[in-house]
């Protein structure tokens, strides 16, 4: 069973469409090469409330786990 982080990363499109993430107390900011690869729905299996886009910018808010979980995905990249 995926992780929670393994999620993200494939609602994000996958781990070569990121370019940069961090958690910030309960979203996680991202950078993505291609903003057309992103699945909003993708996220909601993985806790998230909501995804926020702007440009390459990408903001999946998840709540207090987002620290823990853009460590993981920074382990991954």
């Amino acid at each position: 069973m995926a992780t929670k982080a393994e999620k993200i990363v494939a609602g994000l499109g996958g781990i070569d469409n990121i370019e940069e993430v961090e958690g910030c107390i309960t979203r996680l900011p991202s950078e993505v090469v291609d903003p057309s690869k992103v699945d909003d729905a993708a996220h909601k299996p993985a806790g998230a409330h909501g995804v926020v886009k702007m440009g390459s910018a990408i903001q999946v808010v998840i709540g207090t786990d987002a620290d823990p979980i853009a460590a993981e995905i920074e382990d991954m990249m």
